[in-house]
């Protein structure tokens, strides 16, 4: 159910911003919470509301507190946060990267409905919102066909990854030290920390961090085209990102510890330190792509 789902990720997420506050310590405002945290002050609410019958917070007044340490087995697991229809995104690509998908490959709609286990209908949804990226196309009377993942198709998407991100990360230098994003950018900083501090139970955790993350620095310009286009950057990275299980935790953990530089980066506001921790990030994203895919 999509609002359990909705609730579930907001849950987890919550979790991560309490771990980054001192116990003792004041929970912003429901406002600030529900921007920080992209979901309805109604779900906050909720989410607040379960934790202080955990014992996690307290509430006194109109405020929460933070009573004692998150443990490490509060979250929500990775299955229980994904929606039905990312669970078919999530299996049509494994399906695509993952199998011994050629260029030409018909696409079967019943077929894939049955090893996926969802009905035809879920297929066709996804496939004709799949099909803007690019990898697979609709023939006239002849259904779908799978035109390929390749090496040039990879490489033009991490260039203008790396265009629209440089662009953006830049703007950071010149943000007045009371913008709001600031405090977003410490939220993000503190789940970074919280999950680094739990890398052995949580590490699969990472792909959505990292995905919040990426997409934070890029709204920090506005772009409708950029919004546009990074859902076709984002959704082939974190996919590789997620199938490629060889050195995983290693992997994620490398990661943290550089978005933890690039936030040190950001939060100098020195535009020549910004770009040198965004490109070396940027470029350890391009490698695990390409070692994820094995392109070489």
């Amino acid at each position: 159910m999509k609002t359990d789902t909705v609730y579930k990720q907001a849950f987890n997420a919550m979790l991560d911003l309490v771990s980054g506050v001192p116990i003792e310590t004041p929970l912003p405002s429901e406002n600030e919470l529900s921007a920080a945290l992209s979901v309805s002050r109604t779900t906050v609410r909720k989410v607040l509301g379960e934790l202080v019958s955990r014992g996690y917070l307290r509430q006194e007044g109109r405020q929460r507190i933070v009573a004692r340490l998150i443990p490490p087995d509060a979250h929500f697991a990775n299955t229980e946060t994904i929606s039905a229809s990312e669970q078919v995104e999530t299996r049509f690509m494994e399906w695509m990267l993952r199998g011994d998908t050629r260029p030409g490959q018909q696409i079967n709609e019943l077929d894939l409905a049955r090893q996926f286990g969802v009905g035809t209908t879920g297929i066709r949804e996804f496939l004709n919102r799949f099909r803007r990226f690019g990898l697979i196309e609709k023939r006239p009377n002849a259904g779908w066909r799978f035109k390929g993942f390749t090496v040039d198709y990879a490489m033009e998407l991490f260039e203008i990854r790396e265009l629209f991100e440089l662009r953006s990360a830049a703007v950071f230098a010149e943000l007045d030290p009371t913008d709001p994003v600031w405090r977003e950018l410490a939220n993000l900083e503190a789940q970074h920390r919280t999950l680094l501090a739990s890398i052995d139970e949580r590490f699969q955790d990472f792909s959505d961090l990292d995905n919040r993350f990426h997409r934070f620095i890029n709204a920090v310009l506005p772009n409708r085209f950029i919004e546009d286009f990074y859902e076709i950057i984002s959704f082939i990275f974190h996919y590789h990102y997620q199938w490629n299980k060889q050195d995983e935790r290693q992997r994620n953990e490398v990661a943290i510890a550089e978005h933890l530089a690039y936030i040190e980066a950001l939060k100098s506001r020195d535009r020549r330190a910004i770009e040198l921790a965004c490109r070396r990030h940027l470029a350890s994203a391009k490698q695990t792509l390409l070692n994820s895919t094995r392109l070489r």
